[in-house]
């Protein structure tokens, strides 16, 4: 009997994600269902056999990566890939980003978590050796039948297809184990993929305004403006912006408006600077404009800057994450400012930066100060307040059906109170407004809606613009548009087309979220493909929306040759250089906590998610001033991460105490054997009223070969 209980108390967090499936979809998953089977037979046979303590961890690992999985899935409506790793395994940013415990799905996390921890009570004797193979063959034969299955249902998105763990395995193994050679170049890529497309039919000779606002909502996907969702002809989702909506009446909306890939970065990459984002989790284009100078100079902010505009960028979020501290002045932002620039506290603590009232308050303020100067400006603002966990008040939250919901409807509210104000202001007269986002944190309508990006455009000549704008967009079209309306001829890099022209013909779309590769041709060929080889195609008007007639799996193989050309967009800015120079520092301030509190937004330097080729050799060079401490000194602490993982196998100095007036330098090499990918740099010092000068950071990459 005792023996029972104890199968039946290992069981349970086993097979929990199979029931819970059922309990959300009931039978109307039927391949995810054999794959949550198949997973959790498998974990169930190997605690079985393994020593207590072993199934103690096997069993708290899985429970742990479940409940995970399944919170990722609500805030980005994908599984984890292996990639994520570097977030994932992150104390700090996990701490984060579970702030407060505000989960999606409380009620599986705990019988996840409770159900692990009381398997630990339970004594079973180590089922024979006919038992396990018997088991084994038959996990072999379920996920042999749920492979068969998945080809049949590849339309279905990848969460209805896979257990996360199997997801995570397939996708990992299909990354390590993929082709990297490709003889696929530049010349391989579609037209409108390598050179901008300004042919069509003008809607304007030349724009009217003077400034250019660039308002960029953190993760809000198209879905939740009606009259978008309307025109792509998609249902109702769980909320409407009717805040934005109602500031927005005489604005041109483009509902085919496509986000390119997940991360801000990577998202503002594409905004300021008219290419595609990365296709892949390899370094964001963006650090590697800093080993391409001229590249850097014809992205959006410097050409503005070159032709007599004041160049300024504002967040919410503090600058040092993702380094836009040094990316935001390396393509021409004259005036970078994050969180520190904002005077006016917040009435609930967000650990991510500003609430996105206090924010759209502040950037009231700095756009008055700017019309005060009667100079043209441009000004790009990135709110922070709809990222994970998610910055809103318990009170609110109560409101709206999830937390993530209660912070679009406090931005909405933040957004239309701030549209009234400029407008109210006289800013909409002379100034051309495009309100985007960043990426999209998707719906579970659909995994495509993770790439289905905002855009409404408010311009003083608004009467002759249309309401809603035709044609496939998406984020790397801004710059383009933005110097068409203008009038100022782009440089030769940039690619896309622009908002204010008609177009005829079709073109080339593709983005890559959710896992999935999405690839839209000029036929109206539609395909969503996987690393792992798994490849739908439908036929469609738009990357966007339900195709009419539903996908169907890809009998022409597509998937290596889409990848192929994914590759190429991905390495166009790379460097052929013998030796590249990353700089991380230029005589920055930094204040120093008084105590670290985390790793991750206490880092003193954005030096993050780099990428070294193999057979190179990396110097760093590090140099500090300390201007302020405390009678004891402080001590700057350097970590070394590749996807967030401790990196033990390289040697280097520590920082001595410093006390004020002092200059400390730390230099090393780190040689690559192989190629290292995701390697960060976290920089964390502590003292009362402590003050350091970031006098060096670099980071000189030398390859020796190529």
């Amino acid at each position: 009997m005792k023996n029972r209980i104890s199968l039946i108390l290992i069981a349970v967090p086993c097979f929990l994600p199979l029931i819970w499936r059922i309990w959300q979809h009931g039978m109307a998953e039927p391949v995810g269902l054999l794959s949550d089977f198949s997973l959790g037979l498998l974990i169930f046979l190997l605690a079985l056999a393994s020593p207590f303590l072993v199934r103690i961890l096997l069993v708290l690992l899985w429970a742990l990566f479940q409940a995970g999985s399944q919170e990722l899935l609500a805030a980005m409506q994908r599984l984890p890939s292996w990639q994520d790793m570097h977030y994932l395994a992150d104390p700090t940013f996990v701490q984060n980003s579970a702030a407060g415990l505000h989960l999606a799905n409380p009620i599986l996390v705990g019988a996840l978590l409770l159900s692990a921890f009381f398997s630990c009570f339970g004594k079973v004797r180590k089922p024979g050796r006919l038992v396990l193979l018997t088991g084994f063959a038959l996990i072999v034969a379920l996920l042999g039948a749920q492979t068969l299955l998945n080809r049949q249902f590849s339309g279905e998105s990848i969460a209805a297809r896979y257990n996360p763990l199997q997801w995570f395995a397939v996708d990992a193994a299909a990354i390590l184990t993929q082709e990297k050679k490709s003889d696929l170049s530049i010349s391989d890529l579609p037209l409108s993929m390598r050179q901008l497309d300004l042919s069509g039919t003008p809607l304007l000779q030349k724009g009217r305004a003077k400034n250019v606002l660039i308002i960029t909502l953190e993760g809000i996907p198209g879905l939740y403006h009606p009259e978008i969702r309307e025109a792509m002809q998609v249902p109702a989702g769980p909320y409407e912006m009717k805040g934005l909506v109602e500031n927005t009446k005489d604005a041109t909306l483009v509902p085919d408006f496509v986000d390119h890939s997940h991360q801000t970065i990577r998202g503002l990459y594409s905004i300021l600077c008219g290419d595609f984002s990365k296709f892949s989790y390899e370094m964001s284009k963006a650090f590697e404009l800093q080993t391409n100078p001229e590249r850097a100079k014809e992205c959006l902010p410097a050409q503005l800057a070159k032709n007599g505009w004041d160049t300024h960028y504002l967040q919410a979020a503090g600058l040092l994450f993702m380094g836009k501290d040094q990316v935001m002045p390396n393509i021409g932002f004259q005036h970078v400012h994050g969180n520190e620039w904002f005077s006016e506290p917040d009435p609930y603590p967000f650990m991510w930066g500003k609430t996105d009232p206090v924010f759209f308050r502040g950037a009231r303020k700095y756009i008055a100060e700017l019309q005060a100067k009667d100079r043209p400006w441009m000004l790009t603002l990135l709110t922070v307040g709809t990222h994970q966990p998610y910055a809103a008040p318990d009170e609110i939250v109560a409101k709206y059906p999830n937390r993530m919901i209660a912070t679009v409807a406090i931005l909405d509210e933040a957004v239309a109170e701030f549209l009234k104000g400029i407008r109210e202001d006289g800013v909409l007269k002379d100034t051309l407004v495009i309100i985007t986002s960043d990426e999209s944190h998707g719906d579970d309508i659909a995994e495509w809606a993770s790439s289905w990006g905002l855009m409404a455009i408010l311009a003083p000549e608004q009467k002759a613009l249309p309401r809603i704008k035709k044609g496939t967009y998406g984020l790397l079209d801004t710059t383009a548009s933005i110097l068409d309306y203008l009038g100022i001829k782009p440089p030769a890099s940039i690619i896309g087309r622009s908002f204010f022209r008609d177009y005829s013909e079709p073109r080339v779309m593709a983005s890559y979220t959710n896992s999935k590769l999405r690839w839209l041709t000029t036929d109206h060929k539609r395909y969503e493909c996987a690393q792992n080889g798994d490849c739908s195609v439908s036929t469609a008007p738009s990357l966007i929306g339900f195709p009419p007639g539903g996908f169907s799996q890809d009998r022409e193989n597509q998937s290596q040759r889409l990848f192929g050309l994914a590759a190429v967009l991905d390495h166009k800015l790379t460097s052929k250089a013998k030796i590249q120079v990353l700089r991380f520092a230029k005589g920055e301030i930094r204040k120093l906590p008084e105590k670290i509190t985390s790793e991750w937004t206490d880092n003193l330097a954005g030096a993050q998610y780099l990428d070294f080729p193999a057979d190179s050799k990396v110097h760093v060079s590090i140099r500090i001033k300390a201007l302020q401490t405390p009678n004891e000194g402080i001590q700057i602490k350097l970590f070394l991460r590749e996807f967030e993982y401790l990196v033990k196998d390289i040697e280097y100095p520590s920082f001595p105490v410093q006390h004020a007036g002092e200059e400390a330098k730390l230099e090393f090499d780190i040689d690559n054997p192989k190629a290292r990918q995701s390697f960060s740099f976290h920089l964390v010092g502590e003292g009362k009223n402590a003050e350091i000068k970031m006098e060096e950071f670099n980071v000189t990459i030398t390859r020796n070969k190529g």
